[in-house]
């Protein structure tokens, strides 16, 4: 007996009767008494009465789950469904064993059929980026300075902005600090890279002037040994050196695009695109957004609660790693939480399903399409920037099966993007 739940969900419904179980035990029995190898008995002579006995808990399993996948098939011949039709793993409902024989529900999605037009009033009015000249001229400078280098400076005495080259050696309690000494280290004074209270005490030295500079460390430094101790630095002005700003010209150009060809209009043309893209980014996010809520909106079908059961428990799990102990243990005791903690975490769930069907549907209306080579390269990215093994990121990539959804994230993204391009004005 089938249950229609909807056009996407099924329950098959079956009562095996202890008569077939038994039936179906004799089969077995047969079958493995064929297989077995009894001592005392020649391969495949083994009385039955005695396999049924030494092997009683596996024939049984064995024959109750033959007859349940009986009951599947033909659930699904009833049906009309095939296996590939399926969508996720098929979910017990119900499976009771008693002396009369087993009672069950099985409960199965299938991939609904997601019909989409007239979406062009769900995606919402965007305008395109514009860059002004001012902009791409203060982007230049700000390279410029980035790619400033430092020179000897005439100056005998330290400002802040300058670059003081020092020899320091520090210590706590009198004693000499381990890695706390240094020989013509340039630092450069309001950078903020030294140990608070450091770098103000260098404005004013004079080259060649030596000073004994006191700082605390903080109590969050990441050697514990020395978080919050006073200590004192030696410290010695060598020289100073200024950082120089190179010219904006086409030899600029050419080193910031590593490109012997370049000059000035050629960076100017790369900077536009730079900042056009930062622009595009910022301002289609938020659209992308609204561009998910309306198609969620718009489209009306019947999920595959298989899938979506699955998606609300990583939700769940996603949710309760942000959560204190005691926020956790606050839901779990509470009837009322746990239930909206839950029905949340299953409305979400249901909308990222949607959401991903119609992306889909879309994707291939509009012939948007991600290849292998594009995932990788996304993946090989993260790693890098992550500090990564690539090696082993891909592999925990595979080993989880989380390709697929990289790929379907990548989809989405250029979708959005491409059918926000259509609407920009």
């Amino acid at each position: 007996m089938v249950e229609k739940i909807d056009t996407a969900n099924f329950i098959i419904k079956a009562k095996i009767s202890k008569d077939d179980i038994a039936k179906q035990k004799e089969k077995v029995a047969k079958k493995l008494a064929k297989q077995v190898k009894v001592d005392g008995f020649r391969k495949g002579k083994t009385p039955i009465a005695i396999v049924k006995k030494m092997y009683a808990n596996e024939i049984e399993k064995e024959a109750i789950d033959e007859l349940v996948a009986k009951e599947f098939e033909s659930g699904l011949k009833e049906l009309n469904i095939s296996r590939s039709q399926l969508a996720g793993e098929p979910i017990f409902t119900k499976f009771e064993q008693s002396d009369d024989g087993v009672d069950l529900e099985i409960q199965i999605s299938i991939n609904p059929t997601v019909e989409i037009t007239d979406y062009e009033d769900a995606i919402p009015e965007v305008n395109k980026p514009q860059v002004t000249p001012e902009e791409i001229d203060d982007k230049i400078k700000q390279y410029a300075q980035d790619a400033a280098e430092p020179v000897d400076s005439d100056k005998t005495q330290a400002e802040n902005g300058d670059i003081a080259v020092i020899d320091f050696e520090g210590y706590i309690d009198g004693e000499k600090m381990e890695n706390g000494s240094g020989e013509n280290y340039p630092l450069e004074i309001g950078s903020n890279t030294f140990i608070p209270g450091f770098e103000e005490q260098l404005v004013g030295m004079k080259v060649g002037e030596e000073k004994d500079i006191k700082v605390t460390f903080p109590q969050s430094y990441h050697a514990k040994e020395i978080a919050g101790k006073e200590a004192t630095f030696k410290v010695k002005l060598n020289k100073i050196q200024e950082k120089k700003v190179p010219e904006i010209n086409d030899e600029l150009a050419k080193k910031l695009l590593q490109d012997e060809n370049a000059d000035v209009e050629k960076l100017k043309e790369e900077i536009k695109k730079e900042l056009q893209l930062a622009k595009k980014a910022e301002i289609y996010n938020p659209k992308k957004e609204e561009l998910a809520e309306n198609l969620i909106k718009k489209f009306s079908f019947d999920v595959p609660q298989t899938i979506v059961n699955k998606e609300a428990e990583i939700i769940i799990n996603q949710k309760a790693s942000t959560l204190k102990p005691e926020e956790l243990q606050e839901i779990s005791q509470n009837e009322e939480k746990l239930k909206q903690f839950q029905e949340e975490a299953k409305k979400e769930a249901i909308d990222r399903v949607k959401l991903t069907f119609i992306v889909n549907e879309l994707a291939k209306k509009e012939n948007i399409d991600v290849s292998d080579n594009e995932v990788l390269q996304l993946i090989y990215f993260e790693a890098l920037r992550a500090g990564e093994d690539i090696q082993k990121v891909l592999d925990y990539y595979k080993q989880n099966n989380l390709l697929p959804a990289v790929k379907m994230s990548l989809i989405e993204d250029k979708l959005f993007t491409h059918l926000l391009d259509k609407k920009a004005k």
